[in-house]
């Protein structure tokens, strides 16, 4: 697979595929431009090389008609703002009038589309509208890491309408750190998978414990895991459909000799609630009617011993419910743990992300991956079709 700077970029029509999802405000504010920051490396730099620059991306999801809030002014606005250099912004993605301001630009130029999902086609990997896109450029880059699981139009059915294609900046980091982590990484090599369902995540448990030498667990997924061990659970979240699995992964984890934790003890509470109070118990004493919500301050301590001879370490999904303070402790002092690592660290999907940034600990981190599904998907062991499509 190419990289942008394997092509020879000056006068030609450079079509970059970038994932500017950005959250934003009632007001149509951008929030967080961390998307931005990280996707434009690759539209400075066709830019400086004297291409002519077409970006695309999505924003939210429309369904296939125009919504006037998810128009993507305000982040062409963002990059040229960033940028220091201006950026045109088109009335829409495809039709005539794009294509003249496409013919209109000049070695330099960047020129917006708007929202990609203001068509139906797009996410419906639509061929005709595929080659609509191909026909504005010579030269197709890749960027957008976080759809690259999905075959949409604008990063699957494209790459069979034109004939180079390459792969961004951003997208090709992230393949090369994940590689380092998965591939041949420095061992002990421990994941830590957190969120609330083991049915989300249980195909990549299953590809881990054939790549890791430890595994932490935490979430509500860790509940169901709890329950299949004989502890009672309380009113805690829990997949009991699961517990068969979660017997027999445990069970292949003694099997592959990966060692495998779960919390020993837990903040739990009566109501999951921004007021609710937490009260920290063995995980073998918790109540009737109460539901774990976190993990507990020894439980931190454990697996920060687990961590502690780690060189590398992939982190997917939080430990508790951290977006509310009484239960963020255990996922604030992994964080902690995780950024005071001396090996390879990294850290994949929305809300970890969010969560490291929460602890102030994000800049500590080795790479923080822009994609939590296309993430997962790769720690699932699977091929991204997207990625598969640029070959």
């Amino acid at each position: 697979m190419k990289g942008i700077v394997d092509l020879p970029l000056a006068g030609k029509r450079v079509f970059i595929r970038v994932d500017f999802n950005v959250p934003m405000d009632k007001a149509g504010n951008i929030t967080d431009d961390t998307r931005i920051r990280r996707g434009m490396e690759s539209i400075r730099f066709a830019a400086d090389s004297g291409a002519r620059v077409i970006v695309a991306s999505h924003l939210g999801r429309p369904k296939g008609q125009v919504v006037e809030a998810l128009s993507l002014k305000p982040a062409a606005e963002r990059l040229a703002s960033l940028l220091g250099r201006p950026v045109a912004m088109a009335g829409d993605c495809i039709g005539p009038k794009v294509g003249e301001a496409i013919a209109k630009l000049e070695p330099g130029d960047i020129l917006m589309l708007e929202n990609l999902r203001f068509h139906p086609e797009e996410q419906a990997n639509d061929a005709a509208f595929a080659e609509q896109l191909a026909d504005f450029c010579d030269i197709y880059i890749n960027n957008a890491f976080a759809v690259c699981h999905r075959k949409h139009a604008s990063v699957h059915a494209i790459c069979g309408f034109v004939k180079e294609k390459a792969a961004g900046h951003l997208l090709m980091d992230e393949l090369h750190y994940f590689e380092s982590a998965m591939g041949a990484p420095a061992r002990p090599l421990v994941a830590i998978v957190g969120g609330a369902k083991i049915s989300s995540k249980l195909k990549a448990l299953e590809n881990l414990l054939h790549r890791v030498d430890k595994v932490l667990i935490g979430g509500a997924m860790a509940n169901t895991f709890l329950k299949a061990s004989g502890i009672f659970v309380g009113a805690s979240l829990v997949e009991d459909e699961m517990l068969d699995t979660a017997r027999k992964v445990m069970a292949v984890a003694r099997e592959k000799g990966v060692r495998f934790y779960l919390p020993v003890d837990a903040v739990v509470t009566q109501e999951i609630a921004p007021q609710s109070v937490g009260v920290v118990v063995p995980v073998q004493e918790i109540p009737d009617g109460w539901m774990v919500a976190d993990c507990g301050p020894a439980t931190v301590r454990l697996y920060a011993a687990a961590l502690a001879n780690a060189k590398t370490v992939v982190w997917n999904g939080p430990m508790g419910v951290f977006e509310m303070e009484p239960f963020s402790g255990g996922t604030m002092g992994l964080a902690r743990h995780v950024a005071a690592c001396h090996g390879l660290t990294i850290v994949g999907g929305g809300d970890t992300d969010t969560a490291i940034h929460k602890a102030g600990v994000a800049s500590a981190m080795g790479y923080i991956s822009t994609g939590g599904g296309a993430f997962l998907k790769l720690l699932e062991g699977q091929s991204l079709p997207a990625v598969e499509a640029l070959a």
